[in-house]
C-alpha cells in the first residue's frame, strides 16, 4: 500500500497495480453475463442493439476508471484526472447502464423482497436529487476529502455509497421502467437543470481558489510538468463540470428523441382510430 507521503513515480506501481487483472476479469465477466442472458437466456430480444452497445460502454467506462492507470494517478497524482474517473463512475456509467439493462431485470430487482420499499423511497426525485448532490459536495470538502483519500477502509464504501445515490439520481431522468415514469418530460427537463445548479457551488470552489485546497495533492509528485498543482487542481474543477454539463445535454436529447417518438407513436394511433372510425360510419351507411 502506497502512502501519500511517500509516494514516488509512477514506476514504482507494479503493473497490476496499474492495470488491474480483477477489474479486467470482472469487466469481461459482466459483458459475458449479460450477452448471454439477451442472446441465448431469458432476456433474449429483450434489448435493442443499441442498449446492448450502451451497456458495453458503461462497463468499459468503469473498467477504464478502476483498472487502468487513470485510477492511480487520480488517487496520488492529479486532481484533474481523479475527476475524470468521477464523471465516468457517476455521470456517465449509471445513465447507460440503467439504458442498456432489460427492463424485466431491473424490475426483477427492484420488486426482490426488503428492496423495493427502500428502492421507492431513495428514488423519489427530490430525495434522490438531494441526497447525491449533499454527497458528492460533501466529499469535496477539502478536509473530508483528505482524509477519505488517506484511508482506505473510508475511501472504497464511500465511493460505493456514491456510485449507489448516483443510480438513485439518474433514475427518475432514464425511468427504465413506465410503471417507474414518475416525471413528465418537462418535469425531468427541469430536474437536469436543478441537478446542474446543485453541483456549481462545489466545482466553483475548486475553480476559483487561489490556493492549493487538497493535502493529497500538495506534495505529489509532478508527472506532468506542464500541469502546476493550482493549475491541476482548477483544471479538475473545470473538467468535472464541462462534463456534467455534455452528459446532462445529452441527456437532454435522449429526453427529447424517446418524447418526439411517444408523440408519433400517439398521432399514429389516433390516426388509426379516426381510419377505423370512418370505416364503421361507411360500413353503417351501406
Amino acid at each position: 500500500m502506497h502512502n501519500h507521503q511517500d509516494i514516488g513515480s509512477l514506476s514504482e506501481f507494479g503493473m497490476t497495480t496499474l492495470w488491474n487483472p480483477f477489474v479486467l476479469l470482472l469487466s469481461v465477466a459482466v459483458l459475458g453475463i449479460y450477452f448471454f442472458y439477451t442472446h441465448k437466456g431469458p432476456y433474449k430480444d429483450k434489448v435493442t442493439r443499441l442498449q446492448q452497445v450502451w451497456f458495453t460502454v458503461a462497463v468499459i467506462c468503469v473498467y477504464v476508471a478502476k483498472g487502468t492507470p487513470l485510477s492511480v494517478i487520480g488517487h496520488h497524482y492529479s486532481f484533474t484526472f481523479h475527476m475524470i474517473q468521477m464523471s465516468l463512475l457517476y455521470f456517465i456509467v449509471p445513465p447507460l447502464a440503467l439504458i442498456g439493462l432489460p427492463a424485466d431485470f431491473l424490475r426483477k430487482i427492484i420488486n426482490m423482497k426488503g428492496i423495493k420499499r427502500t428502492f421507492h423511497f431513495f428514488t423519489q426525485p427530490l430525495i434522490a436529487l438531494l441526497l447525491f448532490n449533499l454527497l458528492i459536495s460533501f466529499y469535496h470538502l477539502p478536509f473530508i476529502f483528505d482524509s477519505i483519500m488517506a484511508q482506505p477502509l473510508l475511501h472504497e464504501p464511500y465511493h460505493v455509497v456514491l456510485l449507489l445515490t448516483s443510480i438513485f439520481m439518474w433514475w427518475p431522468v432514464i425511468a427504465p421502467l413506465p410503471e417507474e415514469n414518475r416525471l413528465s418530460d418537462l418535469q425531468k427537463v427541469g430536474y437536469i437543470f436543478a441537478d446542474g445548479v446543485l453541483l456549481t457551488p462545489a466545482c466553483a470552489l475548486i475553480i476559483f481558489a487561489d490556493t492549493i485546497i487538497y493535502d493529497t495533492y500538495m506534495n505529489a509528485p509532478q508527472i506532468f510538468e506542464y500541469l502546476a498543482p493550482l493549475d491541476d487542481q482548477q483544471a479538475g474543477g473545470v473538467i468535472m463540470k464541462i462534463a456534467q454539463e455534455i452528459i446532462y445535454g445529452g441527456i437532454l436529447l435522449y429526453i427529447l428523441i424517446r418524447w418526439v417518438r411517444k408523440e408519433r407513436k400517439n398521432d399514429k394511433e389516433e390516426e388509426q382510430k379516426i381510419i377505423e372510425e370512418a370505416r364503421a360510419r361507411l360500413s353503417l351507411n351501406e
